[in-house]
């Protein structure tokens, strides 16, 4: 079985309770009158912001911040966290036991509860699907592994693809796996920071970003499950593909790291055709009544 190099990134941000509020008109991956290009008119608000997500990470211009230090992630070695899978249409949502899951350190202002995970990918193993690039470079897929056999887990978790086929399904995770099952061998200290925006609508700027260097293995056979397996609507109706957003103009904005001008690690040797971008998002919230975090993880 081949195998495709991914990249893992994890968006966290911190946002008033409003900016998850839904907008008036519909939108959607799939066509000209509602994709991302009309975004900005369905969401003309925030979608057409000069600090809109996600952008292409340029590592020679990466300024070093000393005040990005490792995150402490609680409860992402529990295997009873991930509750829940659903297919909403646009993506598929992973909800997450929050009162188990937390998220604290790295310049972030306070502990946050991990809510749920979400996905993007493009269309099969060779037609890239990251919503972030780096150096130009766009890639099918969003997470990175160093072990020489992918982890079980993500055989795990897309065998329950074939249960929420039409828009609205959802399963039960009554297998055992977590967090730190998906996101195994991923160093953890390294990544990018950035301020951006929400990538859908409503597109309410205010992110702070945070992109993992380090890459995951996952088979190209898994990846296709999730452009060959799910539905916009019913499976009379178009197969879900091509869920990113393209990147933003920088217009300025500074992204920084531990270290000046560095790129993300991998398999310099690989050819474009042998990488994929799966994006993985999840939601996290304070305590506080008008405060959420959402921490996103990509995969490039």
């Amino acid at each position: 079985m081949m195998n495709a190099w991914f990249m893992t990134c994890f968006a966290a941000f911190l946002l008033p309770a409003s900016y998850g509020a839904p907008i008036s008109k519909a939108w959607c991956y799939h066509m000209p009158s509602c994709s991302d290009v009309a975004w900005p008119i369905i969401a003309e608000k925030n979608c057409n912001g000069t600090q809109q997500s996600p952008i292409d990470i340029i590592t020679t211009n990466v300024q070093a911040n000393a005040n990005l230090t490792s995150f402490i992630f609680t409860g992402y070695d529990d295997d009873t966290t991930l509750t829940e899978i659903k297919n909403t249409g646009t993506t598929i949502k992973v909800t997450l036991d929050h009162e188990k899951m937390h998220v604290e350190g790295g310049d972030l202002p306070g502990l946050f509860a991990s809510m749920q995970f979400h996905l993007h990918w493009g269309n099969g193993s060779f037609m890239p699907g990251s919503e972030h690039t780096v150096d130009g470079k766009q890639y099918p897929m969003e997470f990175v592994n160093y072990d020489t056999c992918e982890p079980e887990s993500w055989k795990t978790l897309t065998s329950y693809l074939s249960d929420i086929a039409n828009a609205g399904d959802k399963a039960c995770i009554t297998q055992y796996m977590s967090m730190d099952d998906l996101l195994s061998g991923v160093d953890r200290t390294k990544y990018y920071r950035y301020l951006g925006s929400l990538t859908t609508p409503n597109c309410k700027e205010g992110v702070i970003w945070t992109i993992f260097k380090d890459p995951i293995k996952v088979s190209w056979d898994l990846i296709d499950l999730f452009s060959t397996s799910v539905y916009i609507k019913a499976t009379d109706s178009p197969l879900m593909v091509d869920t990113f957003r393209g990147v933003q103009p920088v217009n300025g904005r500074i992204v920084m790291s531990q270290v000046a001008g560095t790129r993300a690690t991998g398999p310099v040797s690989q050819t474009a055709s042998d990488w994929d971008v799966l994006d993985l998002s999840s939601d996290c919230q304070t305590t506080e009544p008008y405060t959420e975090f959402d921490l996103e993880t990509a995969y490039w």
